[in-house]
């Protein structure tokens, strides 16, 4: 029997209304829930949202949280399923847990995650290695590879596959 397999993004603050379409996009690609955690940069109802989403922005499965604590208690995450990404994290994404359900925390573009979540959750920060040569990756692509990663290191073969 296939293990279902559960996945949640989880946008802390974003600011760029591209970036958030375009996740939106690849979380329906990929079977995953999209989480936007106030404040947010930008109106979910601009036509710069709608677009970065295509036609797909309708079916995205999306919440938006007031706070992140609201978020917590409704979602309750279980301790090994929480796996916070900054450009500083602790350990390599490929050293994310194999559950089959997590969320995949991400900041905004210019301030990343707050100190106080990274700190709550010090033994759960990840990186994506990069080379000297840029400052960070964006974001929409950093979520795209986390995601995908996840998804690759706890179920080889996806219905959709």
């Amino acid at each position: 029997m296939m293990q279902k397999i559960e996945r949640h993004i989880v946008l802390v603050a974003p600011e760029v209304h591209w970036n958030t379409g375009n996740i939106g996009r690849t979380c329906l690609g990929a079977g995953a829930f999209l989480h936007l955690i106030r404040p947010l940069g930008f109106s979910l109802e601009s036509r710069q949202v709608r677009r970065a989403g295509l036609d797909y922005w309708p079916r995205v499965k999306l919440s938006v949280w007031d706070h992140f604590e609201a978020f917590e208690r409704a979602l309750a995450p279980q301790a090994g399923e929480v796996a916070l990404f900054a450009k500083k994290g602790a350990q390599s994404f490929r050293a994310m847990p194999h559950l089959p359900r997590a969320f995949l925390i991400f900041g905004s573009e210019t301030a990343g995650l707050p100190e106080p979540l990274l700190s709550r959750y010090a033994d759960a920060t990840y990186h994506i290695p990069i080379s000297d040569e840029i400052r960070c990756l964006n974001l929409s692509t950093s979520v795209g590879i986390a995601l995908y990663e996840s998804l690759r290191i706890t179920s080889p073969v996806h219905a959709w596959s």
